[in-house]
C-alpha cells in the first residue's frame, strides 16, 4: 500500500496557542505544520526557526498563495478570524479556526457560505470534541444510558482579573481588550456553550444571563440560563475572576454523565467519565476509563480525515454547531449588559 502524504498546514500568526499546536502535530503521520506566517518578516522567522517550521513567510497574503499549504490553522484575535478564515477560503484552502469561530452569527454565516461556493472545509477548533471522553459521552447519550437529556451544565473559570476586575498580569493582555474581542464569554465560555450545542443539538430559545465586567469593560464573569424547545434546559458559567474550574453535567431522565471535557490528557494518566444509570439520587456514580491525548493532533487528524473522505469523518463541531454556539454567546452578551431576556426564537 502507498503511503498517503500528510496535509500540510500553515499556521496564520505566531500566537502562544500556535506553539501548543505545532507542538500537538509533531510525530503526527497525516498532518504537518510546514509555514507560518507573521506581518513582522523577522518574528515569524524566528518564530519558525524556535518551533522547527521549515519555512516563514513576511505577510499573511504570502501564506495564503503558498501552493505547497493544504490547510490553514487560524489562532488569530477574535476580530479578526472572519476576514482571514474568508481570504484563506477564497484561496482554496481548508480552514481549521481557533474559537470562536466569529463574533457574530452573521460573520459565520458568511464564512461556511463562502466555504461551500469554494469547495473547501471549514471547521471550529475546540480539542475536546475530538478526545475519546467526549465521543464516549456521545456515544452513550445516543445509547441512550441517561434517557432523553433534561439538563445541561458547563463551567470553565481561570484567573486573570481580581473579583473588583483588575488585571492580575499584563493589563495589555488582548483577553482584556473588548475591541478585539476579549472576555471571558469568548474564551472559556465558548466552551462551556459549545458542550451545550454538542449535546443538545438545538438552539435556544431565549437566554437570560447575569455579568460582571472587568476594569476594561470586558465580561469578567457570565452565568446565564438558556432554554430550548425541547423542553431542556442549560447554564453555563464562565470567569477570569475565578480559581480554575472545569467541569460539565448532563442530566437524563434516567441517569447522569459528568466529564470535565477536557482539551488534553494528563500524561501518563488518560481521563475518565463518571455515569450514574439510575434516577436513584444515593446510587453511585460508575468511572469509565478512556483514552487520551494532545486534543490539537486528535483535532487535526480528524481534520485531515474530513478533507480526505468528507464531513462525516470529523468528530468535531458541526457547522450547525457552531452556528448554533456563536448566536447563543451574541445573546448572552447582550442580555448580560440589558439584564432581561433575550428571545431567539424571531
Amino acid at each position: 500500500m502507498t503511503d498517503v502524504a500528510p496535509i500540510r498546514f500553515g499556521i496564520l500568526g505566531a500566537a502562544n496557542i500556535a506553539r501548543s499546536f505545532i507542538r500537538g502535530v509533531a510525530g503526527s503521520a497525516t498532518a504537518r505544520v510546514d509555514a507560518v506566517a507573521s506581518r513582522d518578516g523577522e518574528k515569524g522567522a524566528a518564530f519558525a526557526t524556535e518551533m522547527g517550521v521549515p519555512r516563514s513567510h513576511g505577510s499573511y497574503e504570502a501564506l495564503l498563495a503558498d501552493p505547497a499549504i493544504d490547510a490553514i490553522y487560524v489562532p488569530l484575535p477574535n476580530d479578526m478570524h472572519a476576514e482571514w478564515v474568508i481570504r484563506a477560503l477564497q484561496a482554496g484552502k481548508h480552514v481549521l479556526c481557533e474559537k470562536p469561530l466569529a463574533m457574530t452569527v452573521e460573520e459565520a454565516r458568511s464564512m461556511f457560505a463562502v466555504a461551500k461556493a469554494c469547495g473547501v472545509h471549514l471547521a471550529e477548533a475546540y480539542p475536546y470534541m475530538s478526545q475519546p471522553q467526549t465521543l464516549r459521552m456521545a456515544e452513550l447519550i445516543a445509547e441512550g444510558a441517561i434517557g432523553r437529556v433534561q439538563m445541561v451544565t458547563g463551567a470553565f473559570s481561570f484567573s486573570l482579573v481580581t473579583p473588583k476586575g483588575a488585571p492580575l498580569g499584563d493589563p495589555a493582555n488582548i483577553r482584556l481588550d473588548p475591541a478585539r474581542g476579549g472576555g471571558a464569554l469568548l474564551d472559556a465560555g465558548t466552551y462551556a456553550m459549545s458542550f451545550v450545542s454538542l449535546v443538545l443539538k438545538e438552539r435556544p430559545t431565549r437566554v437570560l444571563a447575569l455579568a460582571k465586567y472587568s476594569e476594561s469593560d470586558v465580561d469578567q464573569t457570565i452565568a446565564a440560563t438558556l432554554d430550548f424547545a425541547s423542553g431542556a434546559m442549560a447554564q453555563i458559567t464562565c470567569s477570569f475572576a475565578r480559581a480554575g474550574y472545569r467541569h460539565a453535567v448532563v442530566i437524563g431522565e434516567e441517569g447522569v454523565i459528568e466529564t470535565s471535557y477536557s482539551n488534553h490528557a494528563p500524561q501518563p494518566d488518560g481521563l475518565s467519565l463518571r455515569i450514574r444509570r439510575t434516577r436513584a439520587q444515593i446510587a453511585p456514580f460508575e468511572t469509565l476509563a478512556v483514552d487520551g491525548g494532545d486534543g490539537f493532533r486528535l483535532e487535526a487528524e480528524s481534520f485531515v480525515e474530513m478533507i480526505r473522505k468528507g464531513p462525516a469523518h470529523w468528530n468535531g463541531a458541526s457547522e450547525a454547531c457552531s452556528i448554533d454556539t456563536v448566536l447563543a454567546l451574541q445573546a448572552i452578551a447582550e442580555s448580560g449588559r440589558s439584564g432581561g431576556w433575550v428571545d431567539l426564537r424571531a
